[in-house]
């Protein structure tokens, strides 16, 4: 059964691993995708293939971390569409490294990413899910939000957080309005995040690590199983990770 055909969804950090890989997975389910991320060149190489190839899907470059933004992403949506059904919550940064190093401008990233730029989302979209009493908004979390490693302090603040906020949500949205809220937790995840962290001895970490990970594929059809069930029925929290991860 199709209960996410012919919906709208949302999605930020779209232009690349687990987003892109969501947006393709919810296209191939005929949801009309608002595809969202901060690089326009990026996104357009990616939007406008589908977008040729008759899927209804199209780009919006914002910040997650701007506010204003993202309601001008809710209001486009909305006006192309007519309704915003889905939010995927997506965009984040992991960023690894160990106290001692006091990466203060790289908690700051994840901070205004992972959490602000989460809390803009729900914003954005909400006051239209609660005119249209119904809607989804699923946060993309991390099993760093079950556990905590060394070197994984901020990050897993930050997913512990949204694990939080959503359970929140949940209680809230969900029981008082019937607005869906859950999350969806990789474990290691081969993205080419690896690549890009900062300090030398978290980035040695990460990519040993990224040799037993999953794909953004895999994960993205997490994220179909949680969106596609009927009304009544949420899936809080759902882990995915690598069979032999050992955390």
């Amino acid at each position: 059964m199709n209960y996410i055909q012919n919906k709208t969804a949302v999605v930020t950090g779209a232009s690349s691993g687990i987003g892109a890989a969501t947006v393709k997975a919810l296209l191939d389910k005929n949801v009309n995708v608002v595809a969202v991320a901060q690089n326009i060149e990026r996104l357009n190489a990616f939007v406008d293939p589908l977008k040729q190839a008759g899927f209804n899907i199209s780009g919006y470059a914002a910040s997650v971390a701007d506010l204003d933004s993202m309601k001008s992403v809710a209001d486009f949506a909305v006006k192309t569409y007519g309704s915003v059904d889905i939010l995927v919550n997506n965009a984040g940064l992991m960023l690894f490294s160990y106290w001692e190093d006091v990466a203060i401008d790289d908690w700051n990233k994840m901070v205004d990413v992972n959490i602000k730029g989460y809390l803009n989302g729900i914003a954005a979209v909400l006051p239209q899910m609660m005119k249209q009493k119904s809607g989804h908004i699923l946060n993309m979390a991390s099993v760093a939000g079950h556990q905590v490693d060394a070197a994984a302090g901020v990050y897993s603040a930050t997913k512990f957080f949204v694990q939080a906020m959503t359970e929140s949500m949940r209680k809230d949205l969900g029981v008082n309005h019937g607005i869906r809220a859950n999350t969806v937790s990789p474990g290691v995840i081969n993205t080419g995040w690896a690549d890009k962290v900062s300090d030398p001895e978290g980035r040695k970490a990460a990519q040993e690590l990224n040799k037993i990970a999953i794909s953004s594929e895999d994960v993205a059809d997490a994220v179909i199983y949680a969106l596609n069930q009927p009304d009544n029925v949420t899936v809080n929290d759902l882990i995915i990770s690598p069979t032999r991860q050992n955390w």
